[in-house]
Formats: structure tokens, C-alpha cells, sequence
């Protein structure tokens, strides 16, 4: 599929997403407690991967996000891949969800979105749910442009610049965004109505606005709690479609690297979200393939919502 073919899925009705895709990998029997994460299998298990991106197919998701939220060049580095070898890694992630698409054609339009995971993701600290970085927009937009830079270069329909946790970095993304001429996403994650960092979260949603190459704006592995709020306040400050797929509501512990609590992810709650004006909703980390199938028989049952 092609960029403008999921601009016309958007105009048409609600493209569902997939979910956790590290979440599916573990139920799988895989171990990705590394730094890298969902990265490490690039590499050692692509087939897995693709398993993963299959089952999400197969519950119905319309998108598969790739495998390259936590592959960046730095941390690649950190584990012994040089540039070159981090480029491959990185244009597989799309061919690996390709590779799944293309085996559930069965005439449904499906996507890939390229994951663009933030600066915090790298340094494998938890970082991304405090956004305390101490970089300035410009330093941020020269650290995500050589990976911006590749999966542009790709086939993927669209770049899912995600988990973004603080205003400095959504600039620096929209800006890079808008350089490059791609359609992408821009999704925050949030600490109620604002960003991780303690930021009106508005204002965020705010930079896309006029951006042709931002295709819509939204929330992830954020608390499904507070979802409906974040919709209606994206759609106002952006002007854009909506993109929402929270968490599970557990809480990430960065020290034991691993989630802790109860879920609260529900996927009733779609109906609000697409009243407030969500165009493309699923799940983040600890959302199921059953999550998801879930998710997508709400969005068949709303009148002229599915495509």
C-alpha cells in the first residue's frame, strides 16, 4: 500500500491499529529483557517478528507497527552493530511487516508504520516516561534524523513517530516530519492532560497543526483512563485525525524492567474515542491480539466507521 491510500482509509472511516507488539513477542516464548527490546529479534529472529505482526493480522488490525522503537543507531552501537548494519536493521523492520501483510492479503487494505520511538527509548532508563532529557529541540532533531532519514527511505506507508514525552520532542519531530515530506503520525504520551514532562499537553498537539506531512495526532502507552480527555484535546489543538492506543494502564518499572499492576484497558471505551474524533485507534504495551479483535468488532459495529 501506499502513503496516499491510507490518507484515504483515514478520510474514509477508522483504520484499526495492532498492540503491544513487545507483549506479543513474550507470549511467543521470547526473552527481551536486553536493551534493545522487540529490536534484539531483528536480528536474531525475524520470523518471530513476523509471527507477531501475523497475529495481529489476523485479529484484525489494519496496521502493523515495526519492530524499530528501541533501534536506534546509538544504542545498535552500544550493542556491538556498526551504521551500516544498524541501516539494515532498521529497512528490515519494514520488510518483516511486510513480509506479515502481504500473507493476510485477502483484498482488506493494510498498512506498515515505521516506529519512531523517542530519545528516551534508547537509553533503556524509562526515560521516555519522564522526558527529562536535557536536550534542546535542535539537538533532538539532529539525533532523530539519520533514523528518520531510513525509514523514509522505505516503503512504509506512514512514520509513527511515537511515546514522545515532552514538547521539545514533538518539535523537533513535527519539524523533521515536515522536512522530509513523509506522512507521519505524532503520538505523546501522557501524565493526564499533560506530557510526561509536565507540559500542557495542547501545545504539542498544537506544532502539527498546518503541517501537511502530519497526517494525525494522538496518545500511546498512555493510561486508557485518560484517553477520552486526550482525544477531544488533540482534535481541538491539531485540527487533525486522531491517533489513540494507550497502554494497558499497568506501570511501567524501569528498574525491574517490567510492568506491574492491574490492567484497565477497555475496549468499549472506543466509542468515545471516535465521537471526539479518533481515525485510528488500537493498543500499546500489554494489549493483546484478543484486545485487539475486541477493538475492531466495536469499530465494525459503528455505523460507516470501518474501512
Amino acid at each position: 500500500m501506499s502513503a496516499p491510500d491510507l490518507a484515504a482509509a483515514l478520510a474514509a472511516g477508522v483504520v484499526v491499529l495492532d498492540g503491544g507488539l513487545a507483549t506479543q513477542l513474550e507470549a511467543q516464548g521470547h526473552d527481551l529483557s536486553s536493551d534493545l527490546w522487540s529490536a534484539r529479534l531483528l536480528a536474531e529472529e525475524p520470523d518471530a517478528v513476523v509471527a507477531a505482526h501475523a497475529a495481529f493480522f489476523a485479529a484484525g488490525a489494519a496496521v502493523a507497527t515495526t519492530a524499530s522503537y528501541q533501534a536506534s543507531f546509538d544504542g545498535l552501537a552500544a550493542a556491538g552493530v556498526d551504521r551500516a548494519g544498524a541501516t539494515a536493521l532498521l529497512r528490515l523492520s519494514v520488510t518483516l511487516a511486510q513480509r506479515a501483510r502481504d500473507a493476510a492479503d485477502d483484498g482488506t487494505p493494510r498498512f506498515v508504520a515505521a516506529s519512531v520511538g523517542p530519545y528516551g527509548a534508547a537509553l533503556a532508563d524509562g526515560s521516555e516516561y519522564r522526558g527529562d532529557y536535557g536536550l534542546d529541540v535542535d539537538a533532538l532533531r539532529r539525533w532523530h534524523r539519520p533514523r528518520l532519514e531510513v525509514l523514509a527511505g522505505t516503503d512504509a506507508d506512514v512514520l509513527a513517530c511515537e511515546t514522545v514525552p515532552c514538547l521539545a520532542e514533538a518539535e523537533a519531530l513535527v519539524a523533521e516530519m515536515d522536512a522530509l515530506g513523509r506522512p507521519g503520525w505524532l503520538s505523546l504520551t501522557c501524565d493526564g492532560t499533560r506530557t510526561r514532562a509536565g507540559e500542557p499537553v495542547e501545545e504539542a498537539f498544537a506544532l502539527a497543526r498546518g503541517v501537511d506531512a502530519v497526517v494525525a495526532v494522538g496518545v500511546n502507552c498512555t493510561d486508557p483512563g485518560d484517553a477520552d480527555a486526550l482525544v477531544a484535546l488533540a482534535a481541538r489543538a491539531s485540527g487533525k485525525p486522531v491517533v489513540v492506543y494507550p497502554n494497558s494502564g499497568e506501570g511501567w518499572d524501569a528498574e525491574r524492567r517490567r510492568w506491574a499492576g492491574e490492567g484497565t484497558f477497555a475496549p468499549g471505551a472506543v466509542r468515545g474515542w471516535l465521537r471526539d474524533g479518533a481515525r485510528l485507534v488500537g493498543g500499546c504495551c500489554r494489549v493483546t491480539p484478543d484486545d485487539i479483535a475486541a477493538v475492531r468488532g466495536l469499530v465494525a459495529g459503528e455505523a460507516g466507521a470501518l474501512r
